[in-house]
């Protein structure tokens, strides 16, 4: 049975929404308003109808749905082919101690965390105090927020933490902080990074080999979907084609 504080997805033909359950509040739609109290009568897969007597069918969101359809985003993601290869890359695993920066929206980070619990930890630098309660809110929907330590700080600023096992680093300049994360970094650990110009991935590049880092590889990532229509099955009229760059590299 679904229990409070659970999360959940309501779907018909066109709409999905997310809500975090919670006794006695009310959840309104452009279809009606749904009781939170009656949710807690039913199990996902079963069905609720608004008290204009319109129906959804309930259910148990993915990571992904949360991520592409729930989360708010107060910045651009890393979307799930990114998220999920850089998860891969790094080795992300229960137990490890994971630095990312900037947190943005929290994308990446709810992947990250879903990965290193339950007894690992993302540590999370972000520049920008105004995402940081967003992003929360976003972990909160996947249920992840207790894996996850946001701080307010500049990756230029000596990092409270150190020797961490993994990194991911998506902010505008991140050349100018490889030496100073490398200073947080254990010897071995893996880093990646996000960006958005081939001009940044050479600047990247450049600062990586100065710092002595190895095992450095540049990737990019396409995703195209076909339209579902078995007698005319063909690509979809757009794709979610370059995101970003990812560079990889291990430290020396």
């Amino acid at each position: 049975m679904i229990k409070e504080g659970d999360t959940v997805q309501l779907q018909d033909k066109k709409n999905t929404f997310f809500l975090v359950v919670k006794k006695g509040e009310v959840f309104g739609t452009h279809k009606g308003n749904i009781n939170h109290d009656e949710l807690l009568k039913k199990d996902y897969g079963q069905t609720i109808k608004t008290h204009k007597g319109h129906e959804f069918l309930i259910l148990r969101p993915t990571l992904f749905d949360i991520i592409l359809h729930g989360i708010k985003r107060k910045t651009q993601i890393i979307y799930p082919k990114d998220s999920s290869y850089i998860t891969l890359k790094l080795g992300i695993t229960d137990s490890m101690k994971v630095l990312e920066s900037g947190v943005g929206s929290g994308a990446l980070t709810i992947v990250m965390a879903n990965a290193v619990k339950p007894s690992g930890k993302i540590y999370c630098y972000e520049k920008n105090e105004k995402y940081i309660q967003n992003a929360y809110e976003n972990l909160k929907l996947a249920k992840l927020e207790k894996y996850v330590e946001i701080k307010h700080h500049d990756l230029s600023e000596e990092l409270p933490e150190k020797d961490f096992d993994a990194a991911f680093i998506d902010v505008r300049e991140p050349w100018l902080y490889i030496e100073n994360i490398k200073k947080a970094l254990k010897k071995g650990a893996p880093i990646g990074f996000l960006v958005p110009t081939t001009n940044q991935i050479s600047l990247t590049l450049e600062a990586l080999e100065k710092n002595d880092f190895i095992k450095t590889e540049v990737v990019e990532l396409l995703e195209r979907h076909y339209k579902p229509v078995p007698d005319r099955l063909r690509p979809e009229d757009r794709m979610v084609a370059h995101t970003g760059y990812l560079i990889f590299a291990v430290n020396s």
